[in-house]
């Protein structure tokens, strides 16, 4: 499986994580920043379904993190180049 099949699928089996992406990623931008790292983002994710919340904690693969940063930015246009992004290499 290509990384972006790997993705996909991790994706649809986890909804709530790119739920909590974007909720972040708006309110980082509710408060005025017009930039910021996705690393953040998912790390707070860690942080809040391990330490904060009771219930499933997310693995979530740093592979995957530029994907995250992709997918929103694609969903909210409005948004595009909130996260700093390269060219990925294809598998």
């Amino acid at each position: 499986m290509t990384l972006k099949e790997k993705f996909d699928a991790w994706d649809k089996e986890n909804p709530e994580v790119y739920d909590l992406f974007c909720k972040f990623t708006l309110q980082a931008a509710g408060r005025g920043h017009k930039r910021l790292s996705a690393w953040m983002i998912v790390n707070r994710i860690r942080w809040e379904t391990a330490v904060v919340t009771v219930g499933n904690d997310y693995k979530v693969s740093n592979d995957f993190i530029a994907l995250y940063a992709r997918k929103f930015m694609k969903d909210h246009p409005q948004y595009n180049g909130f996260f700093s992004i390269k060219t990925m290499k294809r598998d």
